[in-house]
């Protein structure tokens, strides 16, 4: 099994990703310039729908790390206790 954390493997994943979903990493790193690339990626793997389980792999870390980067990174969208992270980004 091939993980997405190679830079060739993220490289391929977001051409593919930006022909399926136009300008969204970009409209949102504008909106919160703050975002890291791994960040941006986790938005990526969230905007697909993708579950922790998920993107732990992906990622080449454990699904409780991706909890805690989930964690921090409705901190950084300064996102309300009641919107939920991967909503926000599907509806992004």
């Amino acid at each position: 099994n091939e993980n997405i954390s190679g830079k060739d493997s993220w490289d391929t994943f977001m051409k593919s990703f930006d022909s399926f979903d136009k300008d969204f990493l970009k409209r949102l790193h504008e909106v919160h310039p703050t975002l890291s690339p791994s960040d941006l990626k986790l938005c990526a793997y969230l905007r697909i729908n993708l579950v922790s389980k998920e993107i732990a792999p992906l990622l080449n870390i454990s699904e409780r790390s991706v909890e805690i980067k989930r964690y921090r990174l409705r901190k950084k969208l300064n996102l309300h206790h009641d919107v939920g992270l991967a909503s926000y980004l599907i509806n992004f």
